[in-house]
């Protein structure tokens, strides 16, 4: 029981810092989007607390920012993202709580993985989002969207989240088995 009231602390911290971070990169919009500022509390709460708490924070989260501040737009990037985010949240989190010996390589894989499924995911909801409403999601979006824009986010999110995780595990703030407990 504390060790859930202690995740779920955890959790809603994430998910303030996420409502929060894009404000620091927001600034200019184009870096800003390309940051994908989101993106690294959902991976670290699904990492940290595991998928279980990870899934729904990142489900609320885009939803959430979007009703309070307007941003992303909640049709049809903020409803895709969600999808997109919890995708990330659950692949991250079950794979990295699967992988026996928990190292940066387990963590790399882990994120790797739930970057390619959650790319896809999004890609799909945005072909059926727009679809309903008789506009066209072409591969050259989904390119642009899901990669070429994304890759400032993508190598920031590959230095900082195995930075941070080692950091917190040295730091004795997460058990060295990672989210296992």
């Amino acid at each position: 029981m504390k060790n859930n009231i202690k995740k779920l602390v955890i959790t809603a911290l994430l998910l303030a810092l996420g409502l929060v971070l894009p404000f620091l990169t927001g600034q200019i919009q184009q870096i800003g989007s390309m940051l994908l500022p989101m993106h690294l509390p959902v991976f670290l709460c699904a990492l940290i607390c595991g998928w279980e708490f990870g899934v729904p924070m990142a489900l609320v989260l885009p939803i959430l920012r979007s009703l309070l501040f307007g941003m992303p737009p909640m049709y049809p990037t903020a409803i895709a993202m969600a999808f997109e985010l919890a995708t990330y949240a659950f692949v991250a989190g079950f794979l990295y709580r699967k992988i026996k010996k928990q190292t940066v390589l387990s963590l790399y894989i882990s994120i790797i993985a739930a970057m390619i499924i959650g790319r896809i995911v999004w890609g799909g909801c945005m072909m059926i989002l727009l679809g309903i409403k008789g506009n066209s999601f072409t591969y050259s979006a989904f390119l642009s969207g899901a990669l070429l824009n994304a890759i400032p986010g993508i190598i920031l999110q590959l230095i900082l989240i195995p930075v941070i995780m080692v950091a917190l595990k040295k730091a004795k703030l997460i058990p060295i088995g990672g989210n296992k407990a």
